[in-house]
């Protein structure tokens, strides 16, 4: 199991490949993505590395951070995220993963925050089809029907669908496939559309039901390590 990692959403566009068929993709960027601690067996119960991206002003971070980055020696980050890995595929602190650690064609699994959308009806947080739009109907054309039932059992059960707050949940689309990367600019264009706003953190991983390509770099694809692996494939 190798680790994930973390992106931000640049937004969507449309690329086409060289059969000339128009493919939507989302493009992510990786920007400075580090191992900043290590979650071993012994120590912590669990085998995982925590991984931070960005850049964040030393002003703008807790005491207990800026020690925590100290630590490790790299910068200070915006967002940090831990992701459990096999412990032969266990990183060191200080690694930097690039866009190259997935390949085109493989299969990922996304998880961002959802756009918010505020307090929303049935028709749109639930699709129900709604009300008649004549014969008697007033004021209740977007409106839900009955939601509870007769003195038996005398009470709206829990989960009802009704309206409410709608978005802004943690969402994870599954079997997204990676259509290309780009390392030299940190990019990676996945096909279909991402949970989350643009400039959203997006957590990438191996997608848990699909196979693992052969080609994928083991344990990651490390930024200056990646001629070293190719002469000893030689």
């Amino acid at each position: 199991m190798r680790s994930g990692i973390i992106a931000q959403k640049l937004g969507m566009t449309r690329i086409y490949t060289d059969e000339g068929i128009n493919t939507p993709v989302t493009v992510l960027r990786v920007e400075n993505c580090q191992v900043v601690a290590q979650r071993t067996a012994d120590k912590n119960g669990y085998t995982a590395v925590q991984l931070g991206v960005g850049f964040a002003k030393p002003k703008n971070v807790s005491k207990a951070m800026r020690g925590h980055f100290a630590k490790a020696s790299v910068e200070p980050k915006r967002r940090l995220a831990e992701f459990r890995v096999s412990e032969d595929n266990l990183l060191d602190v200080g690694a930097e993963i690039v866009a190259s650690h997935f390949v085109a064609g493989q299969k990922v699994d996304c998880t961002g925050t959802t756009q918010g959308k505020g307090f929303a009806g049935v028709m749109k947080r639930h699709n129900f089809g709604g009300g008649r739009a004549t014969h008697g109907n007033s004021l209740s054309h977007r409106s839900h029907g009955s939601t509870g039932m007769c003195q038996d059992p005398g009470k709206v059960f829990k989960g009802k669908k009704m309206a409410g707050h709608m978005g802004a949940t943690r969402v994870t689309t599954q079997n997204l496939e990676i259509v290309s990367t780009d390392e030299d600019r940190g990019l990676i264009l996945v096909k279909g559309a991402v949970p989350g706003s643009k400039g959203a953190w997006i957590l990438i991983k191996d997608a848990v039901k699909g196979d693992l390509p052969d080609n994928v770099p083991m344990p990651a694809a490390i930024r200056g390590s990646a001629a070293p692996a190719a002469e000893g494939a030689e």
